[in-house]
């Protein structure tokens, strides 16, 4: 069975991955090159010869740089972009075989997950038009049941049947034309008897691919309870219930253990703590560091995990891992771990300009978001050119004085200089227009920058 890409996969060369990336993402050149390249080398791959498409392998990327630069938003952004599956895990979260923890195997799983989760809203979503009419007839049925003449000892008419038909026809025109969608009806939902509960233990249910829902459902079905709801939302609960219906869950599942194969992306995040440090004289905590890395190895290099939807190969799951390295460094990986990260790129420490950029310039830029939160109380909120300079350049005063932490300081700084207005608007503010101006920023922040202990706590 071949992989379906999408149309976005398939039209998108490695420069117009970038174009994209460059709207949420200041920077870092190296770092989306090269995830371009390999998300475009998915799509070269499905297009070879099937004798040699098995044995191109993925090249898997590892980024080095601080937090905050902007590697987790890369990996992100590139799954969106490609639609593909997509999990972030934390190195950090997985114990070797043996310990109680996470088990690595519990990636692959997530990734299967998720893929089935996509696949299903998808094929849902194709069905809605398809689903519509059944979902008028369970209206019209509770409005108005239909009246059908039984073939024994009944007294119904063939005019009633006939009448009782065209009301129908009449509501169900109605109902298309939403003229009836203030009106409250009685449905039914199905509610789940057992709760949500997770297992601790050296091995839990999740890490086992089950749950209680899985092991239980047959047993205990569901029950259904009675709500009182508008036409209009009643409408929207059973067009996806009857779309649901309309979906062959095992293709579905098929196509996503094929989709999580060969498109799925895990982001491997902190990859750096689990490094043996080469200047470390205890071997105590070294030891469980390298076996997580030794259990990672074959689901890297490529291996089957069981799963509860069948066995899945991870030979073309795309890895990408990330760390700050402080401490440690990428060669004080075990060497085999090493080998399967080829790809290398370096994210630089974000400067004073680029702190600019990423306030102004990106879709998702963080005044936009400000001005647009400020704009629901009604008020338009202004920043001066000197006031932006001003705030990227507290930030990355803070950033070299205390800990960097990248982009996510701008997040504090923002905060803690618009406090006083999110809090006083609309009540107090009666003024339409907001202007943030560089002495404003400084009246606010001088006092806390000024402060290395203050700055310690509050930014």
């Amino acid at each position: 069975m071949e992989v379906k890409l999408t149309e976005i996969e398939k039209q998108l060369t490695p420069q117009q991955i970038v174009n994209e990336l460059d709207k949420f993402i200041i920077g870092q050149d190296a770092a989306k090159k090269a995830v371009a390249i390999a998300l475009r080398n998915r799509w070269r791959r499905q297009q070879v010869k099937t004798e040699i498409r098995d044995e191109i392998m993925p090249n898997n990327i590892i980024m080095i740089g601080p937090t905050g630069v902007g590697k987790t938003e890369i990996a992100r952004r590139l799954a969106r972009l490609a639609n593909a599956p997509f999990v972030k895990v934390e190195a950090t979260k997985f114990t070797e075989v043996g310990y109680v923890g996470r088990d690595v195997e519990s990636m692959v799983r997530d990734l299967v997950e998720r893929s089935v989760v996509m696949l299903r809203e998808e094929k849902t979503n194709e069905k809605m038009s398809e689903a519509l009419f059944n979902v008028e007839s369970r209206i019209l049925d509770i409005l108005i049941p239909p009246v059908k003449k039984s073939p024994s000892f009944d007294n119904t008419t063939d005019n009633e049947v006939e009448e009782n038909a065209k009301t129908r026809e009449k509501f169900r025109q109605l109902l298309k034309d939403g003229k009836l969608d203030s009106k409250s009806i009685e449905l039914e939902v199905l509610v789940d008897q057992i709760p949500s509960l997770q297992i601790l233990g050296p091995i839990g249910l999740d890490e086992m691919g089950m749950n209680l829902q899985d092991i239980f459902g047959n047993i205990l079905p569901k029950k259904n309870k009675k709500r009182k709801v508008k036409i209009a939302d009643a409408k929207k609960i059973m067009q996806k219930e009857e779309a649901e219906k309309l979906i062959d869950m095992e293709a579905v599942v098929k196509e996503a253990v094929l989709r999580a194969e060969n498109t799925g992306i895990i982001f491997i995040d902190e990859i750096d703590k689990i490094a043996s440090r080469s200047s470390s004289s205890h071997s105590g905590p070294e030891v469980s560091r390298e076996g997580v890395q030794r259990d990672l190895l074959p689901i890297v290099e490529g291996t089957t995990v069981n799963t509860k939807y069948g066995a899945v190969r991870t030979d073309h799951v795309l890895f990408v891992a990330s760390g700050a390295f402080h401490v440690s460094k990428p060669s004080d990986l075990v060497p085999e771990l090493q080998g399967r990260f080829p790809i290398r790129v370096e994210l630089k420490s974000l400067t004073e300009e680029d702190f600019i950029k990423i306030l102004t310039i990106p879709e998702n830029a963080l005044i936009k978001q400000y001005q647009a939160l400020v704009a629901t109380d009604g008020v338009k909120l202004n920043f001066d050119d000197s006031a932006i300079r001003e705030i990227a350049s507290i930030a990355a005063s803070v950033n070299d004085e205390i800990t960097n932490i990248g982009a996510r300081r701008l997040h504090t700084i923002m905060t803690t200089l618009l406090e006083d207005i999110l809090f006083s608007i609309p009540d107090k503010i009666e003024d339409d227009e907001i202007h943030i101006s560089a002495n404003e920023v400084q009246a606010r922040l001088k006092d806390i920058v000024k402060s290395h202990d203050l700055s310690k706590f509050i930014l």
